[in-house]
């Protein structure tokens, strides 16, 4: 044995492979804390099956030491005090175990899950890494303090052989890193007790009516009595005691997605209460996303609310961000504008990734402002003004004067994406101010032509007028419009010249001054 958390000697050769095997005991309960901080230090368990008949399936170290045990009733429990009771809730721990996943994808390309009920297990073939990441050690240890940051703590075997590994972690006494030698197998597989094989109720009675406790003794049996006595089920425990199993790796395809889900404990109606729940969630989706150095690029959040109905809001800022503080306000200003008619059940947060935005500055070039402040000021503008009302403004297909729409603001993800045409060389023009809102004038005709009109208190003549020129449309609809329109030349009493836009609105019978001419 050399120093505690390895085991034998440290030095694998390149040519062989390496398998590491991350375990998390008692996942249940840790997917119920990972979103839960404020309930560490507390004992908890965790509840399936449907009530009255829920038993225990899983509880911390905490609960433990109070003399609680895994299959316990619910009535059972009851009976020791200052304990937190969570409902088992496997969408949850689907979204974990995505989590966890993605952690292990971040070092290799090829894991393969073998999760039972209550514990996760994947094991990592992380052959050919030293390059990347450092010698074995190193890669087990930034794993595990991967897996950490993701809210679960786990522990971490490396092993030559793919069993032997997943032995190791399971024996581990508390979570660290092990690390076993080549040829080391036996040694360390020695002293670690049968469970870790995970045997079946008849095979465990067997081996402790032989007064078998030990992989090490198990290993000890000669291979044809054992054969005889368990048939070939025997020889592969044997072998997995020796380990010398062999396994054929099957690797997980990666599925990437941003999801995170929580079932509340109670009903929720404080909008302070469920961003607390979110900004918990809203971390563990930057983490995994930051890992595989992506941003960010939107946020849907379901929540799933009493009497069956669900509650969709979708917040896009214009460019992708890893600022928690950012998306907290962001949820916080949209749930506000568009609160859940009914208390809240459970939360999932979907989130689409994006690349980060980057600028580059000359050396005197003035600082630019930061641009998710001008996602908060947008978003806070929309809550007073209204979500139609700020954005950019895009023309729709119709010749109706004034006839737009608002579309949110965008920004370019390519440089010289948002303005990518060659400046074009243009004739002088005159220019039109228009007049917002446009001005009533009287006026009066002469042979179908403007002759004269009154504009803010003086009287003008018409020296020239071109037109009509009728515009008209969606006679369909109750917002039908038909309009004369004349661009003229005029001049007051005191000589003061006038060239403006005049229109006659036909539907309503009205003239109006809409534009001047410079």
């Amino acid at each position: 044995m050399g120093q505690p958390g390895s085991i034998g000697a440290t030095h694998m050769t390149a040519h062989e492979n390496i398998y590491a095997c991350l375990y998390a005991k008692e996942f249940p309960v840790q997917v119920a804390l990972r979103l839960r901080p404020n309930l560490r230090g507390e004992a908890v368990v965790v509840l399936e099956g449907e009530a009255p008949f829920q038993s225990i399936c899983s509880l911390n170290s905490s609960a433990r030491r109070l003399g609680i045990v895994q299959g316990m009733t619910k009535a059972e429990m009851d009976t020791f005090p200052a304990v937190v009771t969570v409902a088992r809730t496997v969408s949850n721990e689907v979204a974990a175990k995505a989590a966890l996943l993605d952690c292990g994808w971040t070092f290799s390309p090829r894991i393969e899950e073998q999760c039972d009920n209550t514990n996760f297990i994947c094991v990592l073939d992380i052959t050919g890494t030293e390059k990347l990441f450092g010698p074995a050690r190193a890669v087990a240890q930034a794993l595990k303090d991967r897996v950490k940051a993701a809210g679960v703590i786990a522990a971490v075997a490396v092993s030559h052989n793919f069993h032997t590994a997943i032995c190791v972690a399971r024996g581990a006494t508390r979570a660290g890193v092990s690390i076993v030698a080549r040829r080391d197998d036996s040694a360390a597989l020695a002293e670690l007790p049968g469970e870790v094989l995970k045997l079946a109720e008849e095979q465990a009675g067997t081996f402790r009516d032989w007064g078998i406790r030990t992989l090490g003794a198990l290993a000890a049996l000669p291979e044809t009595e054992l054969i005889a006595r368990m048939g070939q089920e025997g020889k592969r425990l044997r072998q997995l005691a020796r380990g010398e199993r062999e396994h054929l790796f099957v690797p997980l395809e990666p599925e990437f997605t941003l999801e995170e889900r929580m079932e509340l404990d109670t009903p929720v109606e404080l909008l302070d209460s469920l961003l607390f729940v979110a900004g918990v969630m809203l971390e563990q989706l930057i983490l995994r996303a930051s890992a595989r150095v992506l941003a960010l690029a939107s946020v849907t959040a379901v929540l799933s609310l009493e009497g069956g109905a669900e509650h969709t809001r979708t917040v896009k800022p214009a460019l992708p961000s890893n600022d928690r503080q950012l998306w907290i306000k962001l949820l916080h200003l949209d749930l506000e504008a568009h609160p859940p008619q009914a208390a809240i059940l459970s939360v999932a947060l979907k989130a689409e990734p994006g690349k980060t935005s980057k600028a580059q500055l000359g050396l005197f070039s003035p600082q630019l402002p930061e641009p998710m402040r001008l996602e908060l000021t947008l978003a806070r503008i929309k809550a007073i003004v209204g979500e139609e009302c700020a954005g950019t403004a895009v023309l729709k297909n119709m010749h109706r004067p004034d006839s737009f729409r608002m579309e949110p603001f965008t920004a370019a993800t390519k440089p010289g994406e948002a303005n990518n045409t060659e400046p074009s060389v243009t004739n002088p023009a005159a220019a039109m101010r228009w007049l917002r809102p446009a001005e009533a004038v009287t006026v009066t005709m002469r042979e179908r032509q403007p002759y004269c009109f009154f504009f803010r208190g003086q009287q003008y003549g018409v020296q020239r007028a071109y037109g009509p020129w009728r515009a008209g449309g969606e006679w369909w609809s109750a917002e039908l419009w038909s309009r004369d329109e004349w661009d003229l030349v005029a001049r007051a009493n005191d000589g003061t010249r006038l060239c403006g836009c005049l229109v006659h609105d036909l539907t309503e019978n009205t003239w109006q001054l809409v534009a001047l001419y410079d």
